[in-house]
């Protein structure tokens, strides 16, 4: 697999084409032109307040993060990898326990062949948390997190809490907001051919060329809006501010310069006034600071069409939170299966939590049957952006694809064919995984 911040090339997989720069604009950008800005945007008291949290105690994290050339040319030094490293994992509920246990063996792997020392506590999240503290969050959690080098997440949620008067995806948001995990990256690639021609539910011309990343802005929009609930009337208020367009959209330009210079930018300008201000924003940042950039704007219902009719047509796609929750879990299933695709959510210093963007999938919970590879790859990300660690996120990629490659399917991706359970599939990465880094 290819470095993920060199040219764009459809033959290979990418498993997070997010670069160091990225993060480090997106910190210093927040600052720039804030308070003209927010005033431009209209805005009010809250959007202000907005603008000021997100300019407060960010850049001095940065001058020890990353040297930002180094993801644009391999004549400059990376920053030395971490070889000690405390790793969260957050199990959650369903599925997520079990494919959090894949992903630690795989990591433990990297360890123990390489040398380092990894340090893994586990803590209890989401529907679990209810159950054992009534809290999805606790803080004990929350704070065992913020101390972490990396947190690595399964899935959260289910039936069971339906009509609980707090939900596993209340802490989901409210670890995001504590955090300041505002960027969440969701590439979509093809890491199998040969999986994804029987499992995607597009023609296997339609997959030709597809190697997407999905920028979503993660801790605005109407998830985090006011809410008022009754039983007869209901209403969501969504608000974005100028500085929180500025820096995810700042991220979602960066990478695209790395990759082929082209940018989509999905909203509703037609219809909503945040679309409004998040369209001319996009514009203004694009003519002013990154012209090389082939610029889209597409309604987020045209987007989602074009997804399936033509998803090669997209590279880096940058959108909001509620239009980046759906076109990214749209996206993921163009190579087959949900099952398939990691994620990462970053905050503006680049610490990271990672996850599948699968859920939490009850009904085969316990069945041993949940495919472990989106949480394999999104161990991969956490070893290249939280600990430096190219070499090993790239033999983690090639091991996933090899076991692939040896026909081993969980049944989400079978297609009717013979199906292997998790601990079969995880094995086997696992073995070719010792291989690699062994030089096989």
């Amino acid at each position: 697999m290819s470095n993920p911040v060199g040219p764009r090339a459809s033959s290979t997989c990418r498993t997070c084409p997010i670069s160091a720069k990225s993060v480090a604009h997106a910190a210093i950008s927040s600052s720039r032109d804030a308070g003209s800005s927010v005033a431009a945007a209209a805005a009010a008291a809250a959007a202000a307040a907005a603008a000021a949290t997100l300019t407060q105690e960010q850049n001095t994290a940065l001058a020890e993060w990353y040297n930002p050339l180094s993801w644009f040319s391999e004549s400059v030094p990376a920053k030395a990898i971490k070889t000690e490293a405390n790793i969260v994992l957050l199990g959650g509920d369903g599925i997520g326990p079990e494919v959090v246990a894949i992903a630690k063996d795989v990591l433990q792997i990297v360890a123990d062949k390489k040398g380092y020392s990894f340090t893994f506590t586990e803590h209890l999240f989401g529907g679990c948390s209810i159950d054992a503290h009534g809290d999805p969050l606790t803080t004990e959690t929350l704070e065992a997190c913020r101390a972490a080098d990396a947190v690595l997440m399964g899935a959260i949620g289910g039936p069971k809490w339906a009509n609980s008067p707090v939900g596993p995806e209340q802490g989901l948001l409210r670890i995001r907001k504590e955090l300041g995990l505002f960027a969440n990256i969701r590439p979509c690639q093809i890491i199998s051919k040969e999986v994804s021609n029987d499992a995607s539910p597009l023609r296997p011309e339609n997959l030709e060329g597809v190697d997407i990343v999905v920028m979503r802005e993660l801790t605005g929009g109407i998830y985090f809006g006011e809410r008022v609930e009754g039983d007869e009337f209901a209403t969501d208020r969504c608000e974005y501010s100028v500085p929180e367009i500025e820096r995810i959209v700042r991220m979602g330009a960066d990478v695209a310069m790395t990759r082929g210079k082209k940018l989509t930018s999905v909203d509703k300008a037609n219809v909503l006034a945040t679309s409004r201000l998040w369209r001319k924003t996009v514009k203004r940042i694009v003519a002013e600071e990154y012209p090389e950039l082939e610029l889209t704007h597409m309604y987020v219902d045209n987007a989602a069409m074009q997804m399936i009719r033509d998803p090669s047509f997209f590279d880096v796609i940058v959108c909001g939170n509620l239009f980046g929750d759906i076109i990214s879990d749209e996206a993921s299933m163009i190579p087959g299966s949900l099952g398939l695709l990691p994620s990462a959510s970053l905050t503006e210093s680049g610490w990271g939590l990672y996850e599948p963007v699968h859920g939490s999938a009850p009904d085969i919970t316990g069945k041993g049957i949940a495919n472990p590879i989106a949480t394999i790859l999104s161990a991969a990300m956490l070893l290249r952006l939280s600990l430096n660690m190219e070499d090993e996120a790239k033999a983690v990629e090639e091991a996933c694809t090899r076991a692939l490659a040896s026909g081993l399917r969980t049944p989400d991706i079978a297609n009717g064919k013979a199906a292997c359970t998790t601990a079969e599939l995880g094995a086997a990465v696992c073995r070719e995984l010792e291989g690699v880094l062994d030089g096989n």
